[in-house]
């Protein structure tokens, strides 16, 4: 890779929704990773929710063993999911706010409310060699919160401009395209690595990735929803071409 490439991890849970709805063991999360790796992807993505709706222990277990990019670890700021992150030492460690009744993770992490125990939640997780990523909205007072407890990295939600896009809601869509190239320059201004993900398609993906500040656009459940119909390997070869030729 280039300085100027952007990094590509692939998140693998939606597979696991498929497997966990009949409750066997196919469609295999793992096998999808090592597809998405040969493809060309930079690392997997895997979210360990307290309810496990997806992603199982098991999967975590598997994956450090079979992949060779390294595995992002999406989990919520609680003791059991630290003390999981502890024993395996992943890549990164991205903390994401978690609600139960959510579908889908539906926003950024409050750290400006919870800048004292975060601070003290991810020192640990630092000690062990995990770069700590945080999840927020492109939102000042969340990414100077971030910067003050430590974090290494942080993960910009592109939800709501995926969302305004699909809904036709263009001028919101720009407003909210503006307020995340605003924040990432000013996230990389103090030192943060700055990465995106959340809804992003192949019609939504070049405005962010032509962010030079944005190292690494993380993206999952439009990738194996498109893998239903052209397959994994070209879905994946297909967002690395957008992507790349948005940077070029």
């Amino acid at each position: 890779m280039t300085d100027n490439q952007l990094r590509l991890g692939v998140n693998i849970d939606h597979v696991a929704t498929v497997r966990n709805a009949r409750g066997g063991a196919y469609p295999d999360p793992v096998r999808a990773a090592k597809l998405a790796e040969e493809a060309g992807a930079d690392g997997i993505t895997a979210h360990l929710r307290e309810d496990r709706r997806h992603i199982t222990d098991t999967d975590i277990d598997a994956l450090m063993e079979a992949l060779t990019v390294p595995l992002n670890f999406e989990m919520a700021a609680t003791d059991e999911m630290q003390k999981i992150a502890l024993r395996h030492k992943p890549h990164a460690v991205c903390i994401v706010p978690e609600k139960r009744e959510e579908r889908t993770t539906e926003g950024g992490l409050e750290v400006a409310r919870e800048e004292n125990r975060l601070a003290h939640f991810i020192a640990p997780l630092r000690d062990a060699g995990c770069r700590v990523s945080i999840f927020i909205a492109a939102d000042r007072k969340q990414i100077d919160a971030a910067h003050r407890i430590g974090a290494e990295v942080i993960e910009l939600h592109t939800g709501a401009y995926c969302d305004y896009h699909a809904e036709g809601r263009f001028a919101d869509r720009d407003r909210e395209l503006e307020a995340l190239r605003d924040m990432s320059a000013y996230a990389h201004s103090l030192g943060l690595e700055v990465h995106a993900g959340h809804g992003l398609t192949y019609e939504t993906v070049q405005p962010v990735a032509a962010f030079p500040e944005v190292h690494e656009l993380n993206i999952g459940h439009f990738l194996i929803g498109e893998s239903i119909f052209r397959g994994l390997t070209p879905a994946v070869q297909e967002m690395r071409r957008l992507m790349n030729a948005a940077r070029s």
